[in-house]
């Protein structure tokens, strides 16, 4: 889900001229979809500068740690605030309302229902940013959208945006009926390749 969202969120950037690369992302979560879009993004040239969890959010205006986020939260199964312990420039703020003030170019909320709602949106704008890909179920509230798209910021649903999971679900299954299994990258090329077709759709 993660790197799926990660990808059509490249690709709608390719459309208008632009790309991941050089451009600050502010992602909300800390599980698996946050976690990976943030490593996506990552690779793509994009700098992470926010996570969160249920009890606050991370600010590191050096990009996030990615190795030290999962070592926090996959492996010692800890809290995210734990991360400004390891890196003395981040920031960590208690409670996640304020998390969609960090000013950045893209915005991915990945945690939670109605997470992103009219207030907030009008921050992102307030603060240049020019894109917002849902990541979670319904992040965005339809107030938040209407914002948005008032504002020509582009805006990626997670009908969409957040399709990889589903996707790359159904890969397992044509593996597993076909008794083969894919290499990491065919599977990743293959990912890619479904959410590029799903945002030309």
């Amino acid at each position: 889900t993660g790197y799926g969202l990660a990808y059509i969120m490249e690709e709608a950037l390719k459309e208008n001229g632009r790309s991941l690369n050089g451009l600050t992302v502010s992602i909300s979560g800390a599980g698996n979809v946050a976690i990976y879009a943030a490593e996506k993004v990552q690779q793509l040239g994009g700098k992470v500068v926010t996570l969160s969890d249920s009890n606050g959010f991370i600010y590191d205006p050096d990009g996030v740690n990615l190795d030290t986020v999962k070592q926090i939260k996959e492996v010692e199964r800890k809290r995210i605030k734990e991360y400004v312990t390891i890196h003395k420039n981040a920031k960590y703020t208690e409670g996640c309302r304020g998390i969609w003030n960090v000013k950045c170019d893209i915005a991915l909320p990945c945690a939670t229902q109605n997470e992103l709602d009219e207030a907030a949106s009008k921050i992102l704008v307030k603060n240049g940013c020019i894109a917002v890909g849902e990541g979670a179920n319904m992040p965005c509230t339809p107030e938040a959208i209407n914002v948005l798209q008032a504002n020509k910021v582009l805006f990626l649903p997670g009908k969409a945006a957040n399709a990889g999971g589903v996707a790359v679900s159904g890969l397992e299954m044509a593996q597993n009926s076909q008794r083969l299994s894919w290499t990491f990258e065919k599977v990743d090329a293959e990912l890619k390749n479904i959410m590029v077709t799903i945002y030309r759709n």
